[in-house]
Parts: C-alpha cells; sequence; structure tokens
C-alpha cells in the first residue's frame, strides 16, 4: 500500500475529475509520471467490465503510466460511474460518449499525442471513435477486435467436435437458437456457453500461457483510493444487468466496412486462439479492406482474453513507438 501511495505522490498527474459526456457526470482517472506524456485513452471490455484499466486502479500500472498518461473511465453502468441501464441504451451512445471524451482530452491536453487502446467491446468503441475523429487521433490499438458473427459461428461449433457429447448437444441448441431469441434465454445460453468455451477450448483463455494477474488487480480496486465498497460491488453487478439491447446488437453488429473507413493508424492484436471474435475473419477482413492504416499481429498462445504476456504486448506495441 505505501508503495503504492509512494508512486501516486511521484506523478506530475494524478487525479479523478468528473466530464459530462452523454449528458451524464462521469469520473474518469488521469495519471501520468510526466505531464508532456502522450495519452491513452483506456476503453475497457464488457459491455460493463472496468477491468483492468478502471478509475479505481490508480496507482496500479506504473508499467504504462511511467510512458504515458493513463485515461481511464468506468463507462456508464459499471463501476464508480454505476447507473441503471434501461433498452433506451444503444452502442450508439457509447461510442458518442468515446467522441465526446476524446475532445475533453484534446481540450486538456492539446499539445500531447493521444491514442485509444481498446480490449474486446472497448475495440468497438476504439473503431468507431477512430472513423469518426480521426484529425483527434495519432492512432489506436485494439486488441481481440469485435467485428462480426460473434459466439454465433462456425468456428465455436467446430470447437466442441471433440468434446464430451452431451457438451457438443448444448452448443448446438444454443447455436441453433441463435441471437435472436428472448433476452432471457439469449442471457443464460450466453453464460452457460461461456462456461463450456473455458473449460472445453482455448477460446477465452489459452490454458498453455500464463494468465493475467487478475486477482492482484481486484485486490487493488478494493484498496483503491478512489472506490467505495459500492463501487467495487459494481464491477461486476452493475447496471447493465437491466440493459437487453446492447447485447442484442454487439451479436448482430457488422464493423467490417468501418475497417475501410480508418484514417489514422489502427492496429489490431489477435489471440490465436480466439474464436469468439474469430482471428481468422479478422486476417481475412484486413487483407480484404485494402486500408494501409489497418494492420493486424497475432498473438501467440494468447486467446479472446489477453494472457500476460499479450498484456505485455499491448504495452509494447502502444509504448514503445511513443514513449
Amino acid at each position: 500500500m505505501s508503495k503504492r501511495k509512494n508512486y501516486i505522490k511521484s506523478c506530475e498527474i494524478s487525479e479523478v475529475v468528473t466530464v459530462r459526456l452523454g449528458g451524464f457526470e462521469q469520473k474518469i482517472l488521469i495519471e501520468g509520471k510526466r505531464k508532456n506524456l502522450p495519452v491513452v485513452l483506456m476503453l475497457h471490455g464488457g459491455p460493463g467490465s472496468p477491468v483492468p484499466f478502471s478509475v479505481g486502479g490508480r496507482g496500479l500500472f506504473p508499467e504504462w503510466t511511467d510512458k504515458a498518461i493513463t485515461v481511464c473511465w468506468d463507462q456508464l453502468g459499471c463501476g464508480i460511474n454505476n447507473h441503471k441501464l434501461d433498452d433506451g441504451f444503444h452502442i450508439e451512445n457509447f461510442v458518442e460518449m468515446t467522441c465526446e471524451l476524446i475532445e475533453y482530452i484534446k481540450l486538456r491536453f492539446p499539445e500531447n499525442k493521444l491514442y485509444l487502446f481498446g480490449i474486446s467491446w472497448g475495440s468497438v468503441l476504439a473503431l468507431g471513435a477512430a472513423v469518426r475523429l480521426p484529425e483527434k487521433l495519432d492512432g489506436a490499438l485494439a486488441y481481440g477486435q469485435v467485428l462480426k458473427n460473434l459466439f454465433f459461428n462456425d468456428e465455436v461449433a467446430r470447437a466442441f467436435d471433440n468434446a464430451p457429447s452431451k457438451a457438443k448437444q448444448t452448443v448446438k441448441n444454443i447455436l441453433d437458437r441463435g441471437s435472436n431469441c428472448e433476452y432471457e434465454i439469449l442471457d443464460k445460453n450466453l453464460k452457460q456457453l461461456y462456461k463450456l468455451l473455458t473449460k472445453y477450448t482455448n477460446a477465452y483463455y489459452n490454458k498453455n500461457a500464463k494468465r493475467a494477474p487478475i486477482g492482484k488487480i481486484v485486490f487493488g480496486l478494493l484498496t483503491s483510493p478512489d472506490y467505495s465498497f459500492k463501487d467495487f460491488q459494481a464491477v461486476m453487478k452493475n447496471g447493465y444487468a437491466h440493459n437487453t439491447t446492447l447485447w442484442k446488437e454487439l451479436l448482430n453488429i457488422d464493423l467490417t466496412p468501418l475497417l475501410g473507413k480508418v484514417q489514422t493508424k489502427y492496429m489490431i492484436l489477435q489471440g490465436e486462439t480466439d474464436i469468439i471474435t474469430s482471428t481468422a475473419e479478422i486476417l481475412k477482413t484486413v487483407d480484404n479492406c485494402n486500408n494501409k492504416n489497418v494492420a493486424v499481429k497475432i498473438i501467440n498462445n494468447s486467446g479472446h482474453l489477453p494472457s500476460s504476456d499479450a498484456m505485455d504486448e499491448c504495452s509494447r506495441t502502444l509504448l514503445q513507438p511513443i514513449g
């Protein structure tokens, strides 16, 4: 704890500020060793899972904040910005909030370079914002790029060819029902599919790789100088439980056309065994989009959720050229 406090004190900037995004007052963490460093806006996954980079993570990531000013935002509906999300909230609302946050950052740091880093769901926001505000950005990095056919694709079906017959049949039933069934059924199916993919495949976590230190991060959030216990609880159980539109839209999205429109440097890091956001589909789409601004790199022994080595690679890829 004392080491964390000392590090926070050593930073030229380490503060939680309130900004208005999408018509709501929301808190963000801004932290960096020096004020003249490039800025990286962290866009977490989920929707609604502000781990690892969240407002509660002050002082936890010196490997990032020594080289960049990180802006961490618990997206509306979770963590310190918990709020009940009714079905009036759509993907478009979160892309707009991301763009508003970019505008705020550029006003606050007009001379600093600005980059986006989106993981999974966060990659949807990163890609949308990169297409809309290329003049505000110096580049973007996405890990586990969401593109299309999330979960409901042939690769997921084939991944269970050698699984027990009961598991194989369960997966077949889920895929046959598809993503347009009643939300209560869809929610149950996705939770079941997550468990089966985790148990029988390397789609989420690659079993041959060291996992990122989630336990250490969770403890860091629990002891955060900025989180209340209520905020900590809202990392997992939050306003997204009341929304039925976001997942429906996410499962039926096709962002393929956006890759061809990107006018800033956009790097995709993709886990070798990721079939949730299909790595094979990403490779094919990047090749076909014919956009010199877009590139992809495969991370061995990593799935949809980045391994420890994959997180290190994200840091190297994003920070080395700009540090």
